[in-house]
């Protein structure tokens, strides 16, 4: 039963802001519960981890959602059923935010359903949310008796007006030309996502830097609280690892070890080597098998595979480590082919192909005007988006069936990054167009992300958009084994898999635009993350020179078909006028001359956007607004 009087401990961000971490008063039947309060914002955790796993599951069933509460901001759900709903895109990127941060420091072996709710129940417009989400997430999980390895905590830093400020208001942030979330433990920097303007290395891994500095203090008032709440949080349920099978365990290693090292040298093609993976593997347990009982393949079987999977990512990882050699056979720093290609759907208003080894995007771009802007409404953030970007990943990209229904959350989440690399270099000035980019995975070996910024770029010139630079993006790994490592440049898909990091880094010549970093292993030292970056500049390099022999700049114009925005200045007075009675006037104007005229007030004037595919038509509805608010000279 929750106690009316909760356990607390406080701490105050740089600026002086205090936040407090409280438990023991609600949702006492969770394995751990908390709430995180900063001024009027609340979040609420709670976690909670099956005793046992459920027999034969295969890997670790961890979900995390992050959602907001309408009532948290005094308001009722838009939506038809006025309550909230599935999780929007937003809540989606903050959940993956926090499941990122924490996945990894769960017991190797630990296969029991764990859930993690983070609720927003009360906020304020300036304090944005996402930067206490992981927070509350490990403190819940501090105060359990849940086997993880942390605590952790995220900070956003900003850089504004060349000062870093932790966790800085809404309003503030706006004005940030580095913008990061980090989550780190104690020791290690787990996982960074942001957007920067055109930032340098050096300036990305300082501000990495502050934001660790102040996650150490939450994670010391996350040990504190645990501390107080006493046994029930610092002693962990006892999690035992699957029993070993030594002899079956030696016996794979003499029978594979060299015929999977003699596929990871081939410099196969996915398909190839995936092939003859699984022929090893199925010829392996068939050899096994022979003079066994029913008895022993049925209580022991399940070891093969099992074995023979962990000593494939073995033996692999120690090859690319001490021989510098790769499953498709390059370097460590070398890039896949690449060819690209634009216009090539002449219907569109801007596409492009890019194509890095067996990954390809094929890119389409639609203009518009602000009647086609996307809402976006959240409990805190009202707000219109005239910058879209949508990726797609259908199964038969990587050669399987997958239903479709609709994105998930790794579409959601690689959008969100593409989308924020390429708006970073939009046209500054105001720019009349919304503008929807959708990226089409075709086929996919590893970097599908990257191959949509890589892809948008090209359609963005392709479509004349007047863009400040050229964007590529890569995709970096590491490998750490046996006291070595190697840092991969544009990884395939098992290298993702069996590696230890995934980096990618987004940017122009001039400096990055977006980032996002995951580690698989306890952490990355300064100096592996600034050689990681430096070769991760000189991969991007390289791209950006492949794509510009494609386009090197913008087209000077928009397509012929695209539509043509003019704009005109009125005199606020004149609103009223041009609508008309019920909207008579302006829809007559419309149908008169085919066109979409927009009318809003802005800076106490008038601004009407008139867009049409026929230029004559513009000019036709620009006369006659021009005649209803014309004022003659005295």
């Amino acid at each position: 039963m929750g106690k009316q009087i909760p356990t607390t401990v406080s701490f105050n961000l740089p600026d002086g802001k205090e936040v407090v971490i409280e438990t023991g008063k609600l949702a006492t039947q969770a394995d751990g519960s908390v709430v995180v309060r900063v001024g009027q914002t609340m979040l609420f955790a709670t976690v909670v981890s099956a005793k046992e796993a459920r027999e034969g599951q295969p890997f670790f069933p961890l979900s995390v959602d992050y959602q907001e509460k309408f009532a948290a901001a005094g308001r009722i759900p838009g939506n038809f059923f006025r309550r909230e709903t599935k999780l929007s895109d937003y809540e989606v990127l903050i959940s993956r935010l926090v499941d990122r941060a924490i996945r990894p420091l769960f017991p190797d072996g630990y296969m029991n359903d764990t859930q993690v709710i983070i609720n927003l129940i009360s906020g304020d417009d300036e304090t944005l949310p996402d930067a206490y989400a992981a927070l509350a997430a490990s403190s819940a999980l501090a105060v359990s008796d849940i086997p993880f390895a942390g605590p952790i905590s995220e900070a956003r830093v900003a850089r504004i007006d060349g000062e870093y400020r932790i966790n800085p208001g809404r309003t503030e942030n706006g004005n940030a030309d580095i913008d990061l979330i980090v989550a780190a433990t104690m020791e290690n920097v787990m996982m960074v996502e942001g957007e920067c303007d055109e930032c340098s290395e050096a300036e990305l891994i300082e501000a990495i830097k502050v934001a660790h500095d102040a996650i150490k203090v939450q994670i010391q008032a996350q040990l504190e609280l645990a501390d107080k709440v006493g046994e029930t949080a610092t002693v962990k349920r006892i999690h035992e690892p699957d029993p070993e099978n030594e002899a079956i365990k030696a016996w794979v290693k003499s029978q594979a070890t060299d015929k999977i090292l003699e596929v990871a040298k081939g410099a196969l093609d996915k398909n190839a080597r995936k092939e003859q993976f699984k022929a090893i593997s199925e010829a392996l347990k068939e050899q096994w098998k022979e003079g066994k009982t029913d008895e022993e393949i049925d209580e022991n079987g399940h070891f093969v595979s099992h074995y023979y999977d962990k000593l494939k990512k073995e033996v692999i990882r120690t090859m690319m480590v001490n021989e510098g050699i790769r499953l498709d056979g390059r370097k460590g720093n070398e890039i896949r082919h690449i060819w690209t290609e634009i216009d090539y759907l002449p219907a569109t208003h801007g596409s492009a192909i890019f194509t890095r080894g067996e990954t390809q995007s094929l890119t389409s771009l639609t203009l518009g005007t602000k009647l086609d802007q996307m809402m976006q409404d959240n409990a805190l953030n009202h707000h219109f988006e005239s910058f879209i970007l949508h990726y797609n990943f259908p199964g038969f990209s990587v050669g399987e069936v997958k239903p479709m229904r609709g994105p998930g959350r790794r579409e959601v989440g690689h959008a969100n990054l593409a989308g924020r690399s390429l708006k970073k270099v939009m046209p500054k000035e105001k720019w009349p167009y919304t503008v929807r980019i959708v990226s089409d995975i075709l086929e996919s070996n590893g970097s599908s992300s990257m191959a949509t910024v890589c892809a948008g770029s090209l359609a963005l010139m392709d479509a004349g958009i007047p863009i400040r630079a050229a964007v590529s993006g890569i995709a970096m790994g590491m490998i750490q084994e046996a006291g070595k490592t190697i840092i991969l440049s544009d990884i395939l898909g098992d290298e993702d898999a069996l590696g230890d990091m995934d980096f990618k880094v987004t940017g122009t010549r001039n400096g990055i635009t977006a980032c996002q970093m995951d580690i698989k292993i306890d952490g990355l030292p300064y100096d592996l993350l600034t050689q990681a970056l430096e070769q991760a500049r000189e991969g991007r390099l390289h791209i950006l020179d492949k794509m510009s022999e494609t386009i090197a700049e913008p087209r000077p114009q928009i397509k012929p078909h695209a539509p043509r925005i003019e704009e005109l200045i009125i005199d606020k007075s004149y609103i009223g006028a041009v609508i008309g009675p019920g909207g008579k006037v302006i829809q007559e104007i419309q149908e008169l001359t085919g066109t979409v005229i927009n009318i809003e007030e802005v800076d106490d004037k008038g601004v009407v956007n008139i867009s049409s595919n026929n230029a004559a038509g513009i000019e036709a509805a620009l006369e006659r607004i021009k005649k209803i608010t014309f004022t003659p000279s005295i």
